[in-house]
């Protein structure tokens, strides 16, 4: 790709950066009252969104595109505002934070062990993932301090995958025309077992939310279809939430 290519992306998170800024915080005052399992869920939420992102940036320092580069790493700010934002939540409604979970050591694991390409396809099973979940839990209880938290991090992972659409289809187009659909298909395979362990660990909670397992599994799903075609088709800026 092109060194400019990105550069667009590095404007529309530094503007998402000045408009969260000029937004400011959910009223974390009026506290939040919730299931327990549901709050049970978004621990373990917050532990998945908890991190450094060390390791995608140097993996992004080694595709040698700067801006995507300098996008990178106001795309892992906004995940660790994600993180903070959920801990707040928690705290506000009395529940501490969790210091670790097996699903997100997995995934971490996975991610370490691969390159640029495969670490996004990593990555975009639990973006993909989690916008599922974030919708379910903004609409899906009458609590407006979290509905309002979910909310705001909906919107950035809405913006999320067509981000990493983009570079992955650029990543993709690097292989041979033959393997790529194979690959989506691995990959869809992958989201579909992801789905079901994550609807199985948090079933509970998604059932207060008006989202049963099953539903859960086939909205992700059925609206995958939609990244693998952005990925595939040289215009992934294309794609758009159904959220």
């Amino acid at each position: 790709m092109g060194t400019g290519d990105f550069a667009k992306w590095t404007r529309r998170f530094e503007d998402e950066r000045e408009r969260r800024n000029a937004l400011g915080d959910p009223d974390w005052e009026r506290g939040a009252r919730l299931h327990p399992a549901v709050w049970a869920s978004i621990q373990r939420f917050q532990v998945g969104e908890d991190g450094d992102g060390a390791n995608l940036v140097a993996k992004a320092d080694e595709a040698g595109d700067a801006d995507y580069t300098r996008a990178v790493r106001l795309f892992v700010a906004e995940e660790q505002n994600h993180a903070r934002l959920l801990a707040r939540l928690l705290a506000s409604g009395g529940v501490r934070t969790l210091t670790g979970h097996w699903s997100d050591t997995v995934f971490v694991r996975l991610r370490r062990l691969m390159g640029l390409r495969l670490e996004l396809l990593v990555l975009m099973i639990a973006e993909f993932v989690a916008l599922r979940y974030y919708r379910a839990l903004r609409d899906g209880t009458d609590d407006p301090l979290t509905s309002d938290v979910a909310g705001r991090i909906l919107s950035d992972e809405e913006r999320h995958v067509p981000f990493h659409c983009e570079r992955l289809h650029a990543s993709m187009a690097e292989l041979p025309r033959v393997i790529r659909r194979p690959v989506m298909a691995l990959w869809r395979l992958l989201l579909l077992a992801v789905s079901v362990v994550v609807a199985a660990d948090h079933g509970r909670a998604l059932r207060r939310l008006g989202v049963p397992r099953l539903r859960f599994v086939s909205d992700v799903m059925t609206s995958s279809a939609e990244v693998v075609s952005a990925v595939l088709e040289p215009r992934p800026d294309a794609w758009t939430s159904t959220g």
